[in-house]
């Protein structure tokens, strides 16, 4: 993926995910949905960084994770309006849909849920002998859960090609991670597995794809995982109801100075990869994108009353 690539996708993300916010609360989509805006460098690095054959499983939050792995946004969007043409055929919604041919194997309402299921998609791969290697998206509250030290337990005895990456953006829903976190860098914590971590500016996506692409490595060479930290900001709410009110403005009047997509189009510049006329160009074209989605997704069909119980399992 080219830097140019890199940056047409985090807008994507970021237009996606304003659009969606605009759309609940004209009524437009119902239900809830819980976005990514300020954590886009984080789902762009790592795509960045990965092969084919690899696979990201993900979390509540991942629209943004989908999306940078090449997701088309019009499906996207019309499983959130409850469309038979959406990844889940409508069924699915916010977190429950995948396409495993980007790799994507879904996102989880459960908070860890995915954690689990990384360490099983990579011990099929160990056993197959393949080369996948699987990165698992996981938040800081996320880190607190039971199945995280035990999955990180096993993973480590087992040497599993796996990368859990933990997209630390200050709070488990409303609590500050200083409030929730004993140990408040959540990459410490790999010592008690002997696994290798780093803390990373989750903000900058070339050292996201760096530090990626580094565990990667580690994986394929048979040293199994990795736990990577990757210290980010949520500018939008937990979920679309919330009104942050345990935030202080000029917190995020301060983030949104260091937001990731401004930074990335200076580094562009900078680095002559496109000057501000490409960039203007590239966000119209994405802009031109999701208007496109959501098109297509009002003018998508409902499901068949008929299909209702069609693939759904219990």
């Amino acid at each position: 993926m080219d830097l140019l690539t890199c940056y047409a996708r985090m807008l994507t993300i970021r237009l996606f995910e304003e659009a969606v916010e605009r759309l609940f609360h004209e009524g437009r989509i119902g239900g809830t949905a819980h976005t990514c805006i300020g954590q886009e460098a984080v789902a762009v690095g790592v795509a960045a960084a990965l092969q084919p054959q690899d696979a990201v499983t993900s979390n509540h939050r991942g629209h943004g994770h989908f999306l940078a792995l090449g997701a088309d946004p019009g499906r996207l969007m019309a499983e959130l309006f409850g469309r038979a043409t959406g990844y889940s055929r409508g069924r699915g919604g916010s977190q429950m849909m995948m396409d495993v041919r980007c790799g994507f194997y879904g996102g989880n309402g459960i908070t860890g849920g995915s954690i689990p299921f990384a360490a099983g998609l990579a011990l099929e791969a160990k056993m197959r002998g393949s080369s996948r290697v699987v990165v698992c998206f996981f938040g800081d509250g996320a880190s607190n859960q039971g199945v995280f030290h035990e999955t990180l337990n096993l993973a480590a005895l087992w040497k599993l090609p796996v990368i859990f990456l933990c997209e630390n953006n200050g709070y488990a829903m409303s609590t500050p991670v200083k409030r929730g976190l004993a140990c408040p860098q959540v990459a410490d914590r790999a010592a008690a597995y002997h696994l290798p971590s780093s803390r990373v500016d989750g903000n900058d996506l070339l050292a996201v794809r760096q530090a990626v692409a580094e565990a990667r490595q580690h994986a394929r060479a048979g040293q199994g995982p990795t736990l990577l930290e990757c210290r980010t900001y949520r500018l939008s709410g937990h979920s679309r109801g919330d009104r942050r009110e345990y935030r202080q403005a000029h917190e995020e009047t301060e983030a949104w100075q260091r937001e990731p997509i401004l930074r990335f189009a200076a580094q562009l510049r900078d680095q002559q990869v496109a000057d501000e006329a490409a960039l203007r160009a590239c966000q119209a074209e994405v802009r031109q994108q999701i208007e496109a989605a959501i098109r297509f997704a009002e003018e998508s069909p409902l499901p068949e009353i008929a299909d209702v119980a069609t693939g759904v399992y219990a």
